[in-house]
């Protein structure tokens, strides 16, 4: 038996990094996913999972893409239990100062529209359904949801929010639907940029990144599945709503003359 057997998922961010790791990992611990994405990528997780995966290619940032993913799991398998919102764009860490303030409005409305707009938009379409299924929902957060310098203005205030998310939804939906989150910290995975700052998608992970972190290695993609998938395990997190899970590699507890306490300082 898997972690979630028979649970239906719809999950948001889907055709790429986490999202796909995590979509994998789900249908081997027996879930059905809905896998949502604005890439048609998301189609090649049908291909190799089967059945169990809906791939559907539509804009979470829109009330109508959210309606579309929700309906796909409704009409397929007839019910919702957990909804993943998991899409993301990054600013590149651009700093304020270098954005055009005649640009501010539009690159802030994106980042926010797909960042946290989207979920909110998701836990909307999925609503009913996880009441009724007395479900969870997990969004993705960041080493930015708590911290500065995870990103620039826009995205690390987005991320802030999110965390602001998880626990005002976790306060409304008690009892009857838990929320949680997940904050990752680098990722090997590409990102897509604020096309309003002229941005396209980038690795996530710098040259040099490795020996900044205290664990002094980026973590695979798929060392977050685990966390995800108790978050989603009826039983295995029934003790958490309003929790946001850090998954940083010590980056919280860098310290200022070196990473970590045995990492050796190297010579000048």
């Amino acid at each position: 038996m898997g972690a979630l057997d028979g649970q239906i998922v719809v999950l948001t961010g889907a055709a790429a990094g986490i999202g796909r790791s995590v979509v994998a990992r789900y249908v081997s611990e027996g879930a059905s996913v809905v896998a949502v994405d604005i890439s048609d990528r998301v189609h090649d997780l049908a291909d190799t999972l089967g059945p169990a995966v809906v791939p559907v290619v539509t804009d979470v940032a829109t009330w109508e893409g959210n309606q579309i993913a929700a309906d796909a799991a409704l009409e397929r398998w007839g019910r919702i239990d957990v909804f993943v919102g998991n899409a993301g764009i990054t600013d590149s860490a651009r700093p304020l100062e270098d954005i055009p303030g005649n640009v501010l409005p539009t690159a802030f409305n994106e980042l926010f529209g797909v960042n946290v707009l989207a979920p909110l938009l998701g836990v909307r379409a999925c609503l009913d359904a996880l009441i009724a299924s007395r479900g969870n929902i997990i969004l993705t957060g960041s080493f930015a949801s708590t911290n500065a310098a995870g990103g620039g203005p826009l995205y690390t205030a987005s991320k802030h929010a999110v965390h602001g998310l998880i626990r005002q939804l976790a306060y409304e939906l008690a009892p009857d639907v838990r929320v949680n989150g997940v904050a990752p910290g680098v990722a090997p995975t590409r990102l897509r940029g604020t096309s309003a700052l002229g941005q396209e998608s980038a690795n996530s992970v710098l040259e040099g990144t490795d020996t900044a972190l205290p664990l002094q290695a980026v973590a695979p993609t798929d060392a977050y599945d685990s966390i995800f998938t108790t978050l989603a395990s009826r039983h295995d997190s029934a003790a958490m709503t309003g929790t946001l899970v850090t998954a940083d590699s010590g980056l919280a507890v860098r310290g200022i003359a070196r990473p970590g306490g045995r990492v050796p300082v190297r010579p000048r």
